[in-house]
Parts: structure tokens; sequence; C-alpha cells
């Protein structure tokens, strides 16, 4: 039996995919379903989308969307994190992204890598650019890493991160993560359990028309 896929479009560095991972590998695994990982560069996305730069954002809203609403959902789902906004969180992502389209492209556990360097990133303090914090997480879950930190910078393996951009923008996504079934598009860990719904009985098809759209 074929399985379902979601399609998982998320930033390396995501605290909400971090909040979200455990809930979505149990949704997985209850419904047969198989996740695509596709990561891709969120700034990109949120700025096509008019939303503001992490500098750009009030103060009000940071304290609340990246300090409280953090510490809640941690708290609800069950997952430790570090008490303030990691210290290497404006780095790179190419690295981290590229070992991870890698590891899918060696048929490796993607799902338990992903996972692994969210929680070092947002449990652990770690530097997503950085080769040997990448390879701890990796060998601490049973993947080599050798191999996937030299594939990780490669034009073939970055070309399909900016793919994985592309294909975001092109499918309206504004943030991370944002989950698709079957087209259908949920954003936020907070609608896990919404796309379970959607699992278990697909929802109806839309038939909302937006005024401010076409005039």
């Amino acid at each position: 039996m074929t399985k379902r896929i979601i399609e998982y479009f998320y930033s390396t560095h995501s605290a909400f995919a971090y909040l979200g991972a455990g809930r979505l590998a149990e949704i997985c695994a209850a419904h047969g379903c198989r996740i695509v990982h596709r990561p891709f560069e969120l700034s990109p996305v949120v700025e096509a989308a008019g939303g503001l730069s992490f500098a750009a954002r009030a103060q009000a809203h940071v304290d609340c969307f990246f300090g409280r609403e953090i510490e809640r959902w941690a708290e609800y789902r069950g997952v430790p994190v570090i008490a303030h906004r990691p210290t290497y969180h404006d780095n790179a992502l190419h690295l981290s992204s590229g070992m991870l389209i890698a590891a899918e492209q060696a048929e490796l556990d993607v799902d338990a890598l992903s996972f692994a360097m969210l929680q070092g990133h947002w449990r652990d303090d770690i530097d997503l650019a950085n080769p040997e914090h990448l390879a701890r997480v990796a060998e601490a879950v049973g993947v080599d890493a050798a191999p996937l930190v030299a594939a990780s910078m490669t034009p073939n393996v970055q070309a399909v991160f900016q793919e994985n951009t592309q294909e975001a923008l092109a499918r309206g996504v504004f943030g991370s993560p944002t989950y698709f079934v079957e087209g259908d598009m949920f954003y936020g860990q907070d609608h896990l359990e919404v796309l379970e719904r959607g699992l278990m009985q697909p929802f109806a098809e839309t038939s909302f028309k937006n005024p401010l759209v076409n005039g």
C-alpha cells in the first residue's frame, strides 16, 4: 500500500517546526504517512508574503510571538527549549538544509536527522552553520555525517534548496512550518490537529472568495 505524503516546508532554525516535529511524527505513525522534507530559505518567502524581518518587527510582537508563544507551546507539547533566542540564530542555513537534502537523496533517516537539528538549535544552542556541531547531532541519531557534510554545499544539493524556496513562493507559503496534504496547505504547527482531521476525513473544497482579490 502506498503511503500518503505530507510535504513539510520549513526552515532548519524554525522554533515552531521544532515544537511540532514530535506531533508530526506521531500523526505520520498513526496514519501511515511519509514526510517529504522541503527545507527552504525563510526570509525571501516571508518578505514576498508581506511579512516583516525579525529586526523590523515591533518589540511587543517579538516578545509575544518569539518568546511567550514558544514557552507556552513548549510546555503544551512537552519539549524543552532554551530560555533565550539561540545564540547563532541568524547564521546561514545552507549547510544544515543541504545536509537534510543530501540525506533524503541517500534515503537516510531524514525524520530523525531533522528533529536532531531542530532540537540541537532550540535545546542545546548549536550553530547550524558549524559542520562540527551538525556532525555531532547527526551521529547521535546514527547518521554518518561526513558524506552529508561533503555533499551539502555542492551545486546539485544547493539547487534543490533554492528549488524548495521557489516552490514555497509559488505555492503561497508564508511561514515555517507549512504542511501540504494532497495540495491542501496547513500553516503552523498549531494546525497539526486540523491536519490530522484532514487525513481522517478530507475537508470540503473551499467556496470562500476574498473580496480584496480581483476587485
